[in-house]
């Protein structure tokens, strides 16, 4: 699922392309992309674009009359810049926005279709889509650990969560947490004073130079493979692969469709967090540490 860096990324591909530009039309190929009737989509037909943002994991695409464009990707939704008049894929197609200046198909390579697209009037509309989660990158360490606390969830949870923090997802926890060399099954509330400044510092160093890292990649070309694992990546979707900076395995676990990638030897002091998918069928013989896994 694209993240704040990723998200970040497509905005500032599409405020080049888009500023200033009309929407001739929206073309949905998919009646489940649609989450809203009222107003009609065909409304924001022939508005100008007047700014584009990130809400969450969402852009927001803010056009004349008051009227908005609300997009949430989920897992697989993509963004294409294609010609003018493109036609929509059909296998992954699920709608395009015809601008005066191209085309910007929605595709989601996935069975499960999942992504949003919401036509609001008003601000109001808009932040009924905010899940209330704290701007990571704008906000003080005081704000910070407060919201980190307000529950007692494991660090991977609570930064992932969405009510307590905007646009940080799977694959960039994982980072943030190796960053700051924490475990991710720490519960929050039992984090030194330091420990928190020290995720905190980490949050908005990995978050930074990740938005750097994708943006100088993709120059002025339109971004063409967004994806939650990249061949930079300290630990995420690297399992059994060295650490960056210690070079033991890297571990992981595993739940539902999701994974937390970390390294044992630099997050748990050498001690390996129990994986549901396994450890409950091997049972006592699971290794509880890295020197045990690698005997």
């Amino acid at each position: 699922m694209p993240e704040l860096p990723e998200i970040l990324l497509y905005i500032n591909a599409l405020e080049s392309r888009l500023l200033g530009e009309t929407l001739e039309r929206v073309r949905i190929a998919s009646p489940s992309l649609l989450k809203t009737y009222d107003p009609p989509v065909s409304v924001v037909h022939g508005k100008p674009v007047l700014g584009l943002r990130r809400l969450g994991k969402r852009i927001v695409i803010d056009l004349e009359d008051d009227l908005h464009i609300v997009i949430h990707l989920m897992i697989a939704g993509r963004f294409q810049w294609k010609p003018h008049n493109a036609p929509v894929p059909k296998k992954v197609g699920q709608a395009a926005l015809d601008f005066s200046s191209g085309t910007l198909l929605l595709t989601e390579a996935s069975p499960k279709k999942r992504a949003q697209l919401y036509v609001v009037r008003g601000e109001e509309g808009v932040q009924q889509q905010n899940r209330g989660g704290l701007e990571p990158l704008e906000a003080t360490l005081e704000q910070f650990a407060e919201a980190l606390v307000r529950e007692n969830r494991t660090l991977k949870r609570a930064l992932t969560d969405p009510r307590l923090f905007s646009g940080i997802g799977n694959a960039h926890s994982d980072e943030i947490l190796f960053e700051a060399q924490l475990s991710p099954a720490r519960l929050t509330r039992k984090m030194l004073p330091e420990e928190i400044a020290q995720l905190y510092e980490a949050t908005q160093r990995s978050l930074r130079a990740w938005t750097e890292i994708l943006q100088e990649e993709a120059g002025d070309d339109f971004p063409g493979k967004v994806t939650a694992f990249h061949p930079r990546m300290a630990v995420h979707g690297r399992y059994n692969q060295p650490c960056v900076r210690c070079g033991a395995p890297i571990q992981r676990i595993v739940y539902a469709t999701n994974e937390t990638n970390y390294c044992a030897r630099c997050q748990t002091g050498g001690k390996l967090l129990a994986d549901r998918a396994f450890s409950r069928l091997l049972k006592d013989d699971w290794p509880k540490t890295l020197e045990e896994l690698e005997g």
